[in-house]
């Protein structure tokens, strides 16, 4: 019998330890997903545009397929990469983190650049194949932009764990942070591009007349809405993007426009109320960010343009001169 006690106060034990690690992991994973929201916020503003021109009954199928797509970046390639770093080269995730916001930076100049100067569109009609086939081609494209903003969340999560940790810990967060960050912003996207749908339905097929105008309000809405959140998708694209590249900066190499804004928001936090005083400094350490931001990925898009594009075309077309 006393065999039996012990056996059951060690299996109580063992759940009490398991309950434990399953908070830490909830508790590093949400703090972890809320660092990456930037991205987050831009991957929901980016992927409905791939769905467009499709019929109706095709934009669930193919926002799930790149979905399946994100996860298979996530927990297949990136997941691993992580952990490799974290493991046998933690000193390069600082650099890397520059890299993706970087990128971000240069991403939401590029948008504000071409709202600002209106440049010639590409024929989307030169597209050809079957429906099918261009299905196909629209997926493998939004997969491919995917993993990049997943290479970005991925970096930010495991630059937001504590330093220390078993690897398996630090693989359940990083997982957890993956599949749900995968979750909310696709289902978020499949929730958006069928809205103005579910508007129409509503328009012409509500008992009530209310609920009819309710649903024709959602569909003259929808526009306005993807607007708004293109705009808040680069605004903070610029602030994270130039958030990293700064505290980064800071955590190497050049300390003084970090400490800059840091006293710049501190001073402005002080002329106001104590209850005021968090949001204000939020708020000026985002607004000098996204300055920042857009000024850094202004200086990059020529980069870009006339030596990195280049650089790729030059690697593209070696192989077949073979």
């Amino acid at each position: 019998m006393s065999g039996l006690l012990a056996l059951l106060d060690d299996v109580a034990g063992i759940a009490k330890i398991a309950a434990a690690s399953v908070d830490d992991v909830a508790g590093q994973a949400a703090k972890a997903g809320a660092k990456a929201a930037g991205a987050v916020i831009d991957d929901a503003a980016v992927t409905p545009k791939y769905v467009h021109g499709f019929a109706a009954a095709r934009e669930l199928p193919i926002v799930g397929k790149i979905a399946l797509g994100s996860i298979r970046n996530k927990l297949l390639i990136l997941l691993p990469l992580a952990l490799l770093l974290s493991a046998f080269a933690p000193w390069a995730i600082t650099p890397l983190l520059m890299i993706g916001g970087a990128y971000l930076c240069f991403e939401g100049a590029e948008k504000v650049f071409h709202a600002l100067v209106p440049h010639a569109a590409h024929e989307e009609g030169a597209e050809t194949g079957s429906a099918e086939h261009l299905e196909q081609a629209k997926v493998a494209g939004a997969v491919k932009t995917d993993f990049i903003l997943s290479a970005e969340i991925m970096t930010i999560a495991l630059a937001a764990l504590p330093q220390g940790q078993p690897l398996w810990m630090e693989a359940l967060v990083l997982a957890v942070v993956g599949i749900g960050i995968t979750a909310a912003v696709y289902g978020g996207v499949a929730l958006i591009v069928k809205m103005d749908d579910i508007g129409l339905w509503l328009a012409q097929n509500a008992r009530f007349g209310l609920t009819r105008s309710f649903g024709r309000g959602l569909v003259r809405a929808m526009p306005v809405f993807m607007r708004v959140l293109t705009v808040v998708g680069t605004a903070a694209m610029l602030w994270v993007g130039g958030n990293i590249v700064l505290h980064g900066a800071a955590a190497t190499f050049w300390a003084a426009p970090y400490d800059a804004i840091h006293h710049l928001a501190e001073a402005a936090a002080h002329r106001v109320s104590a209850a005021w005083a968090p949001a204000v400094s939020w708020a000026v350490t985002a607004l000098c960010d996204g300055i920042f931001g857009i000024v850094f990925g202004c200086v990059l898009i020529p980069l870009a343009l006339y030596v990195v594009n280049p650089l790729i075309g030059l690697l593209r077309r070696a192989p077949a001169g073979h």
